[in-house]
């Protein structure tokens, strides 16, 4: 740009026709400006459109240029950076044998506030041009989107039993939700995987997520325009279900107002979803009740005392029976209550120190070899992917922003967060009206967020029922029940499966989100 200081001395020397005006009040509106440089460009032009020559003498039109130049170079010494994205494509990965056969990129978006959202973008193995994009968001909150995508739905997952120390290996997964779709899987909040602040000032909010995804989806469209036409469905399971219709929220007014891209919202895809803290955690004890995990002479006392609000006991009897329960569940596995309870890390600590190997030392090697953890404690098979994306050759792979995350973790839960938002039942009402499709799974024996807290708010959404409760299959195995209701909302449950349903019914679930994006009946 050039200073209009020049311009203003050679101005000063003319006689003018007509006294000089102020801007145009309304051009302030040109600079609110969220979008990247390709379209900065289009509106700096727009507002620099003068007047037909008819209207204004030519020295009036120079002057208002002028005015023009200095708001433009004024506000912009002040204006926050656009938000910005680097991309990588990556055809191989150390731990993976030979090629990936399928399309993977990583990449950065930066925001004007100095997050940097760190994402793995994986097109369908079908027909990416015209396959759903689903933006993958990891519940905790501060758990990576890379759990989702080698445990629970991506086409990756870590060879356990094989595992002798060193750098794990990498198997195909061959029930993954890329088999029918495009994901995007985000690291979000800052903080959580490999996504960083580079202020380390700002603490996260649910509020404060759903602005920086939004900014994020919208750069992330700028620079892959050719997945505009693309269903974008906004996808997750655990704490995202706050996140997920908030955000499909805020698109969709967006869209309404005609302030957003043309971003091809179609939907929610939620699983196991936290939606009402209250519903959701007063679910949890007719749920353990219905298991036979807790007996009437536990829960009928609980019951009739705390009058169905277990989240903060109100008097004494309420308080004993809570604790009285408590202390019976003690051991249980909560995300899944017939699995074992096992510590996520055979040992963190080494892991941390040495990040590529295991020791021969007693307490690792025993805990290896003791067990056919992989299929007694799943949980126990978490840390070989801290063990992974320690290694320097892996971080090198993925095109990680050197110094940024000294240990990277699966799950952070002491990640400063502040939770704002305690019910998105009001979003997903919206939504459905707003005609919006609407999909919410549960996996049965999930205690943390059971199907019975989910019923609960489902049942307050008020919607006619099309198609009542009925099983699924698949191949010819009930694989959960359903049931259909008006405006394009399914509920379904996936027999066995726990918190992260596609974690322990993967064939279930991809059958059952294939039938739904497609519009068929499960």
């Amino acid at each position: 740009m050039c200073p209009p200081f020049g311009t203003y001395v050679w101005l000063q020397g003319r006689v003018l026709s007509s006294p000089s005006k102020p801007p145009n009040t309304h051009l302030s509106a040109a600079f609110h400006i969220r979008a990247p440089a390709s379209n900065v460009r289009s509106s700096l032009s727009a507002s620099l459109a003068m007047p037909p020559p008819t209207t204004l003498s030519l020295a009036s039109q120079l002057l208002l240029v002028m005015s023009k130049l200095l708001i433009l170079l004024f506000s912009g010494a002040g204006a926050r950076a656009a938000p910005w994205i680097t991309t990588k494509a990556v055809p191989r990965l150390p731990g993976y044998s030979g090629a990936l056969p399928f399309s993977l990129e990583t990449g950065y978006v930066g925001l004007d506030d100095g997050v940097r959202l760190f994402y793995y973008f994986i097109q369908s193995e079908r027909a990416p041009a015209e396959d759903p994009v689903l933006l993958w968001l990891t519940g905790g909150p501060g758990c990576s989107a890379l759990s989702g995508l080698v445990y629970e739905v991506g086409p990756l997952s870590f060879d356990f039993d094989g595992y002798k120390g060193g750098l794990p290996t990498l198997l195909r997964k061959t029930e993954a939700w890329t088999k029918v779709s495009n994901i995007i899987f985000v690291d979000s909040p800052a903080g959580t995987g490999f996504s960083y602040d580079t202020t380390h000032g700002t603490i996260p909010s649910d509020t404060t997520v759903v602005h920086q995804l939004r900014i994020f989806l919208e750069t992330w469209f700028d620079e892959h325009p050719q997945f505009l036409a693309n269903p974008l469905y906004i996808t997750g399971d655990s704490y995202s279900g706050i996140i997920i219709p908030s955000l499909a929220m805020e698109i969709a007014k967006g869209i309404e107002s005609g302030d957003e891209r043309l971003i091809n919202l179609k939907g929610v895809i939620a699983g196991n979803p936290l939606t009402d803290i209250r519903l959701d955690d007063n679910g949890r004890l007719p749920f353990l009740h219905g298991m036979g995990i807790i007996p009437d002479e536990l829960y009928e006392p609980a019951r009739k005392s705390c009058k169905g609000e277990y989240r903060s006991p109100w008097n004494a009897a309420c308080a004993n029976s809570l604790q009285a329960i408590k202390d019976c569940i003690r051991d249980l596995n909560g995300v899944h209550v017939l699995e074992p309870s096992c510590p996520e890390y055979p040992d963190l600590s080494i892991v941390q120190k040495k990040p590529t190997t295991l020791p021969n030392n007693g307490t690792k090697r025993s805990m290896l070899e003791s067990a056919a953890l992989s299929s007694v404690c799943r949980n126990s098979t978490y840390f070989l992917s801290e063990v992974w994306t320690n290694n320097e050759a892996v971080r090198e792979s993925l095109g990680i922003h050197k110094g940024t995350v000294p240990l990277w973790q699966r799950c952070d839960f002491h990640l400063p967060y502040t939770k704002e938002i305690s019910s998105t039942v009001g979003e997903h009402l919206a939504l459905i009206t707003g005609g919006y499709r609407s999909m919410v799974y549960s996996g049965d024996h999930d205690s943390k967020i059971s199907y019975v807290g989910t019923q609960a708010w489902i049942k307050q959404l008020n919607l006619s029922i099309k198609d009542d409760w009925r099983p699924w299959y698949v191949d010819s195995q009930v694989a959960g029940f359903t049931r259909a209701y008006s405006n394009n909302f399914t509920y379904a449950t996936v027999k066995g499966a726990g918190h992260t349903a596609p974690e322990y019914m993967p064939r279930e679930c991809l059958a059952m989100i294939d039938r739904w994006l497609s519009g068929r009946p499960l």
